[in-house]
């Protein structure tokens, strides 16, 4: 209920009460006469009822009057907090333009005076461009030309932060004339909704750029599968003339065979590739095949499936490209890669062999950088070793080689366009001590404009070679010594040979001439003792050639050499002075070693019969022992010995001695030598003119049975 009804409500009940006061008071004066209406009695309590009506009705509106103010303040006060909410939540403010003053009265949002300010103060808080409008719009306004008016203004374009007002213009008040006293101006901070448009109008602006501009292409199929909008590049790749022409027909999805096999209803966002055959011609999409699609084509595409808030489908995005071209290039890449690959390979291949060959022949690379100065050596290809200054390569070298080395340097700073060959013995040794020689071949490297950019070579460890040709050398002194020995041994030989074969030749002449018969049988036996000693020669010269030409095979196997020993010394000395005791010494019953019984037979046949050559007298005697798996054989005789000039060269061919005198053929002791040592032993002799020669024999072997004679154990 509003305050007139209620105030209407008041007053009605008022006028019942009054009426039911005066009811008795008018039927008691109907009871008089009307000649005492007009008594002072009478008048007097008229004049006193109308005071206490008056004073009550006085009363009354006092209480309404203070009653309507308190119900106005409430009610305003309700309508203030209203309007503070309203202008706070809607970002509102109130000013007031007085047009006879020109100043801005600022409201606050109890709707009270705040601030009074001047056009200029005012003014600073927009922009310059935009508060042109806003006075513009005032003006009008002010001068009646139209009642309301809305304006666009910025804040200061100064500030930090730029915001924007939409500012609604209408007239307060107007004078009695007409004129427009007071503009209320209601300015609301669109700053947030301002953003968001320019937001929406740049992402619109974006999404139609993006989609019109893409170089991929672009479609958009709406809820129920018709393309809606389609970009140039998709125009381009379908062959479409007409995009308004196409969008008329509605086309639907269906209708292109790559997403034909789509549901709608339960579409998805997915990425996919496929691949077409476009080669019949049936398979048409929107009137003519896609440029490029002929025969199989492969085309990728990005499904996106758009739903709204409740979940609904609310169109498809396609974006695709044809990538047959792609394809294609990456089959080719593939076997492009692979025959690469397997060109990489072949080049590894051949590094590898490479790395391996200088490693197996001992072989490394070096670089030389006239630009700094620096040699780089490794031993693969494509790495860096060791580096090595110009100094450090003049000291690594020996004192007689430094001047070779510092000259090639110079010749490589120098960038000169030969190849450098030198080999150089350094300080440096190796496992066995010796000086390692370094044989170096280098060749310029040039650079794109001819000129010399660096070194490169190989060098090689020459030192086994070096010292090769070294022993060569002197292999090659001790060949031509050996020569020098073959030439002297062969006229020696011939000489030998010659000897006892003139002596047959003439003591069978003299059976020709006139001689004593007493004499033919001095004759026959000097023929026969040259005979033999020829016999003799020869044989040792054959045996000791084969020995010579490695052709003398040796039979290892079991023998009992006890049983053999005295067997090989009575051959040996069968043709001893009668004037020489002979005496072997055997301590064992058995000794089974493992060897060649013939050639060690012949080794101590020769030995004893060497003996008797020198014995005229005296005494030989032969003994062994067998101790610590080694055989010792000993020879000892009291003959003429051997003197000491004659010793060191006792086992060379046809050696005399001071007196000219042959050790029996003169081969005698070179074969026992060549055999000894042929059989893994080795042989010694020490001897003393006048007192005789002894001789040892070494022979490593493995006894299997051993017996001494029980009087030695006795």
């Amino acid at each position: 209920m509003n305050l007139r009804a209620r105030l209407d409500n008041i007053l009605l009940r008022l006028s019942v009460s009054v009426a039911f006061a005066l009811t008795p008071c008018a039927m008691q004066a109907q009871d008089f006469h009307m000649d005492n209406l007009f008594d002072f009695d009478h008048v007097l309590a008229y004049i006193v009822a109308g005071l206490l009506i008056t004073i009550f009705v006085l009363l009354f509106n006092n209480r309404l009057y203070v009653y309507k103010e308190h119900d106005n303040n409430k009610q305003l006060k309700n309508q203030n907090e209203r309007l503070a909410l309203v202008m706070q939540t809607g970002k509102l403010q109130l000013w007031i333009y007085n047009t006879e003053s020109r100043h801005y009265i600022l409201l606050s949002e109890k709707g009270e005076f705040t601030q009074e300010l001047n056009p200029i103060d005012f003014a600073r808080s927009f922009d310059l461009s935009d508060f042109e409008l806003l006075r513009t719009a005032i003006f009008d306004i002010s001068e009646n030309k139209r009642l309301s008016s809305t304006v666009k203004v910025r804040s200061n374009t100064s500030e930090e932060s730029v915001k924007y007002y939409d500012i609604h213009l209408s007239i307060v008040s107007k004078n009695s004339k007409g004129q427009v006293i007071s503009i209320l101006g209601i300015q609301h901070d669109v700053t947030l909704e301002h953003e968001k448009k320019q937001h929406t109008n740049e992402l619109l602006m974006r999404y139609h750029t993006v989609f019109n501009s893409s170089l991929i292409d672009m479609l958009y199929y709406d809820k129920d599968g018709v393309l809606t909008e389609i970009n140039d590049t998709a125009c381009k790749t379908y062959q479409i003339e007409d995009r308004k022409q196409l969008l008329a027909r509605k086309p639907r999805l269906h209708d292109d065979p790559i997403y034909k096999n789509i549901a709608l209803s339960e579409a998805s966002s997915t990425h996919m590739t496929s691949l077409i055959d476009f080669s019949s011609k049936d398979e048409e999409l929107y009137g003519a095949l896609p440029v490029g699609f002929k025969g199989k084509a492969y085309y990728e595409s990005m499904v996106n499936v758009v739903y709204n808030r409740q979940g609904e489908l609310d169109g498809i995005y396609i974006a695709g490209r044809n990538i047959t071209e792609m394809v294609e290039s990456f089959h080719q890449q593939q076997a492009g890669a692979i025959q690469l690959k397997k060109a990489t390979q072949h080049i590894q291949e051949y590094i590898d062999d490479f790395n391996y060959a200088l490693q197996v022949s001992n072989v490394q690379l070096v670089n030389y950088y006239p630009d700094h100065f620096t040699m780089e050596i490794s031993n693969t290809i494509g790495t860096s070793q060791i580096k090595f200054s110009q100094l450090r390569c003049i000291r690594i070298a020996t004192p007689r080689y430094r001047r070779a080395v510092s000259s090639i340097l110079n010749r490589m700073d120098r960038r000169t366009t030969q190849a450098i060959e030198q080999t150089i013995e350094t300080e440096i040794r190796d496992k066995k001590g010796r000086q390692i020689s370094l044989m170096f071949n280098m060749i310029p490297i040039m650079d794109e404009h001819g000129r010399v950019d660096h070194y490169f070579g190989t060098f090689r460890n020459m030192t086994d070679i070096v010292e090769t040709e070294r022993h060569l050398a002197i292999e090659t002194k001790k060949a031509q010594e050996a020569e020098l020995l073959k030439e002297s041994f062969l006229t020696n030989m011939s000489y030998e040979i010659r000897t006892p074969l003139s002596s047959v030749l003439g003591f069978a002449d003299l059976f020709e001439t006139e001689h004593d018969e007493e004499d033919e049988a001095k004759f026959v036996e000097e023929i026969k003792k040259n005979t033999n000693t020829l016999l003799q020669l020869i044989n040792d010269i054959l045996f000791l050639s084969k020995m010579d030409a490695d052709m003398l095979e040796f039979k290892y196997e079991d023998f009992d050499f006890a049983e053999y020993f005295d067997t090989y010394c009575q051959m040996g000395w069968s043709g001893v002075s009668p004037e020489v005791k002979t005496y072997i010494e055997n301590p064992y019953d058995h000794l089974v070693i493992n060897g060649d019984a013939e050639q060690l037979g012949k080794a101590i046949q020769k030995l004893c019969n060497n003996a008797t050559y020198f014995t005229t007298q005296g005494s030989i005697r032969a003994k062994y022992e067998y101790r610590r798996e080694e055989l010792v054989i000993i020879i000892e005789d009291t003959g003429t010995g051997i003197d000491k000039d004659t010793l060191p060269k006792v086992f060379d061919r046809f050696v005399r001695n001071k007196d000219e005198q042959l050790c029996g053929t003169g081969l005698d002791m070179p074969i026992i030598e060549s055999l000894i040592k042929k059989m893994g032993g080795s042989i010694e002799i020490q001897s003393e003119v006048g007192k005789g020669t002894t001789v040892w024999v070494f022979l490593p072997c493995q006894a299997k049975n051993v017996e001494k004679k029980r009087e030695i154990l006795a």
